[in-house]
């Protein structure tokens, strides 16, 4: 594996080894085992889109493994006065071991992977948020033993998260359903992927997307980059909410999932996150393991 872009480009088997060695991984960090399978080596991390985890989860990685990682914002770097993004990952190239992004259009990802020679792992793009989902395979295989068979439930806006979800939970042999308001549907593309390559179901209707639903997942109503939307979606959404009166048609040992940052009120009550921060923060936890296999993966060979 070169590249972490998206999880459409991995395989089953591919999936499975970053899942296997985020255990392992984890647990030599929990029991003080050295691991520093990528010393000397150098990130550097893109930051077109601010955040909490992934820029410390992967900073905290890279210290971990051995190497570093540097921050560069969009305000540090020539793209952010026109550069083309060709240009940028032709010269950093010749100075990093592997580049992580966080950015809006999936297209500079791909981008960077076409014309530098280097690992590019997609950190977060509006298309796809390949890390986190990663992470959240993890966290439902210690959780449930395992994720073949299980039924995931995301209720809310069709965006990034929805989008890999469904290609994550859909490789991985789970059944997938999407309780969401029509007009913020899926991808397309992916939600036809889904429906020929696995159990799929897209809905209006977030009870029946929930019905004995393994997995409970939300997301904020909002993204990075919707702000001036907020109000109205506030009400389009309303209905979208994962609450007491939802969990009751999941199963019973339903585990509920958010990528976090949550907005307690709005896509989920306080009472159902503080009975499920258990969960939702192993699975926050578990950003730093899953994303330091990724790097193992992608940048232990290279140079």
């Amino acid at each position: 594996m070169k590249h972490l872009l998206k999880l459409m480009d991995l395989s089953y088997k591919e999936i499975l080894e970053i899942l296997n060695l985020a255990d392992q991984l984890k647990y030599e960090k929990k029991y003080g085992i050295e691991h520093h399978y990528l010393k000397g080596k150098t990130l550097g991390m893109i930051f077109q889109k601010s955040s909490t985890r992934t820029r410390v989860s992967f900073e905290v990685g890279m210290y971990d493994l051995g190497g570093s990682a540097l921050f560069l914002s969009s305000r540090d770097l020539q793209i952010g006065r026109g550069e083309p993004i060709e240009d940028t990952a032709r010269v950093l190239s010749r100075y990093l071991d592997g580049i992580m992004i966080r950015t809006y259009d999936q297209e500079e990802v791909e981008k960077l992977a076409k014309y530098g020679d280097i690992p590019i792992i997609n950190g977060l793009t509006d298309y796809a948020h390949p890390c986190q989902v990663l992470a959240d395979l993890m966290t439902i295989r210690e959780h449930k033993g395992s994720v073949r068979g299980r039924k995931l439930c995301f209720i809310g806006d069709g965006n990034n998260m929805a989008n890999s979800l469904i290609v994550g939970g859909i490789k991985m042999g789970m059944s997938v359903a999407i309780g969401c308001p029509k007009g913020y549907e899926p991808d397309a593309e992916i939600m036809k992927w889904a429906s020929e390559n696995g159990e799929f179901l897209c809905t209006d209707d977030i009870f029946e997307a929930a019905k004995d639903a393994d997995v409970v997942y939300t997301d904020v109503w909002a993204s990075m980059g919707e702000e001036a939307e907020a109000e109205e979606r506030k009400k389009i959404f309303a209905g979208f909410q994962v609450n007491a009166e939802l969990m009751a048609v999941a199963k019973k040992d339903a585990m509920v999932l958010h990528c976090l940052p949550a907005h307690r009120g709005e896509e989920i009550t306080a009472d159902v996150l503080e009975a499920h921060a258990a969960e939702i923060f192993d699975e926050a936890e578990n950003r730093l393991h899953a994303q330091k296999a990724v790097m193992v993966m992608c940048m232990r060979n290279k140079g």
